[in-house]
């Protein structure tokens, strides 16, 4: 085992390698999606997908318009993978595994839709080869382009004036973001897992005899494939129960960075696309430095918990490595830990029920920000610019002049939007966890009492409603009311926001842009990326303070 210093050296040393990869994309990367959604050519394999749902790609949408293409995608793919996985038994390549129950299908359904990818069943044992390529990793591109297009409609609301509410065309946003982003991304990044040792094949699960005598199950499955969308659409489902602590997804350290660095490019380049598309760079630089600030103080925070280990049973170990990969290490699990709670991943190479108590409360006071630092792919962006709105308001109304942002006043309206955006996902979790803390079927869930076991139900609710998909893994999650209950918070969790941010794109695409005058708030100076990381950090205090007290602040405590 490692000393704690040689863990803390190597922490750093990985960071810093990630800073600098995510570095050399940044601007390449960034410009490339700029791109991508302000070019009028179609790509011919573009052109097929068009005329076979029969929309014309070239038709401006009203917000209302994008929402209702969304909405309908969104629940044809819903209703697609609840019939998969029920009617599993009936299909080829399941392994000869049955058809999921009705509330398991739903709650599958519902998180791989929503890019939450929670899952209550371990892959190897419930899900089988057709289900996992044809549903879960389709689901992966489509519910990641998704994203990616509410936030390109968001920014196009504030670059657009007089346009009468209109943001765009859906359908041609999804298929772009599928077809010149994530699918190319995904092809490489596969062949980069598959010679790292990632396995990608057909075979069934085998029962062979070791050398010891007994019997053990070797998993076959395409993997690589998988996994490669898993991270880069910031989704987070495992192919298999112990998801990237599993050596067939995840086989070795440079892998592992693989993983968190695919996790983090698009989000980390999407503030550059932002930058270019409003015509001014210096707004993307603001967006990115309020994103890369609050990043960094997570993962050193985190990582600094998980070091000092506090606790009996850590301090008589030498480290906190219950839970833990000894392939990976305490620097490592960590960050990993922190880019998945703080993205919309939920992607897990360690046990985070196993984290520290405090190491435990930064993951939630992470996915509580409402994953913003960088985010999920596009909702990372559009949150971020929530805030950001809610940074100006704030700042005018100390001033006393009426809030502009980019060129677009913040009025009655737009702030109401705005508030219920910002109240969406904590009425979501904390209501859920205070039902599920007071019936007989939320309290059958935790395995354990006492402030442990509440973090473990306001972990869920949290992730759920942020549509991240982790958990703390001492909470029997597969059953009838977790499945429906949680099923309602991803559902709740993705589509209002969705909703209220389109409709905020469509006000201010039908404003008149206003000049900056000499009372206008400079919002690309470094004072306006510390008022975001401030606003940030204070709603969440305000708002969950008091759950996370009576959880793990307690728990750190004792």
């Amino acid at each position: 085992m490692p000393s704690t210093t040689t863990e803390a050296w190597f922490a750093v040393a990985q960071i810093g390698v990630l800073l600098v990869l995510l570095a050399a994309v940044h601007l390449p990367l960034g410009a490339y999606m700029a791109r991508v959604f302000t070019s009028p050519r179609h790509l011919r394999v573009e052109s097929v997908a068009y005329r076979a749902v029969r929309v014309d790609p070239d038709a401006e949408q009203t917000w209302r318009g994008y929402l209702l293409s969304l909405l309908g995608f969104s629940m044809a793919s819903l209703l697609f993978l609840y019939a998969l996985g029920r009617l599993q038994a009936h299909l080829p390549l399941n392994l000869g595994f049955t058809g999921l129950d009705p509330a398991g299908a739903w709650n599958t359904a519902v998180s791989f839709v929503t890019n939450t990818n929670w899952q209550w069943y371990s892959g190897e044992s419930a899900a089988g080869h057709l289900l996992q390529m044809l549903g879960l990793a389709v689901q992966n591109f489509v519910s990641g382009a998704a994203g990616i297009a509410v936030a390109i409609a968001l920014v196009r609301g504030f670059s657009r004036s007089l346009t009468d509410g209109r943001v765009g065309n859906f359908w041609s946003d999804l298929v772009r973001a599928n077809v010149r982003i994530l699918l190319p991304i995904a092809f490489l990044a596969a062949i980069l897992l598959v010679a790292g040792g990632v396995i990608q094949n057909f075979l069934p699960h085998e029962a062979i005899t070791t050398v010891a005598g007994g019997s053990q199950d070797v998993l076959g499955g395409p993997v690589a494939s998988q996994e490669a969308i898993k991270q880069l659409g910031t989704n987070g489902g495992g192919f298999f129960n112990a998801n990237s602590a599993h050596p067939f997804e995840n086989p070795n350290g440079w892998t592992n960075l693989l993983a968190i660095f695919l996790t983090l490019m698009i989000p980390f380049s999407l503030p550059r696309t932002f930058g270019l598309m409003v015509g001014d760079r210096r707004q993307g630089w603001a967006i990115l430095g309020a994103m890369g600030a609050l990043f960094l103080a997570s993962v050193a925070l985190l990582t600094w918990s998980e070091l000092a280990g506090s606790g009996a049973a850590p301090h008589a170990a030498g480290a906190a490595m219950e839970g833990k990969e000894t392939r990976f290490g305490l620097g490592a699990s960590s960050l990993f830990a922190a880019t998945t709670t703080l993205t919309s991943t939920g992607a897990v190479n360690s046990t985070h029920d196993s984290l520290t108590a405090p190491g435990g409360g930064l993951a939630m006071f992470n996915m509580m920000l409402g994953e913003i630092s960088p985010g999920g792919v596009g909702s990372g962006l559009y949150g971020m610019l929530v805030v950001a709105i809610v940074t100006v308001f704030l700042s005018g109304l100390m001033v006393g002049r009426t809030p502009e942002y980019l060129g677009k006043k913040i009025g009655q309206k737009e702030i109401t939007l705005v508030a219920l955006y910002v109240l969406t996902m904590p009425l979501l979790v904390l209501v859920g966890t205070g039902v599920s803390v007071v019936t007989g079927a939320g309290l059958a869930g935790p395995l354990n009492t006492g402030p442990h076991g509440l973090s473990e139900v306001l972990y869920a609710f949290t992730s759920a409603a942020n549509n991240n998909g982790s958990a703390f893994g001492g909470l029997t999650s597969g059953t009838p009311y977790y499945n429906t209950l949680l099923g309602l918070a991803m559902l709740i969790g993705r589509f209002v926001p969705i909703a209220l941010v389109l409709a905020l794109a469509g006000r201010f695409a039908s404003q008149p842009a206003v000049p900056a005058s000499a009372g206008t708030l400079p919002t690309h100076k470094p004072l306006f990326v510390g008022l975001v990381g401030a606003v940030a950090v204070v709603v969440v205090g305000l708002t969950f303070v008091p759950a996370l007290s009576l959880g793990p602040v307690v728990e750190s405590l004792s």
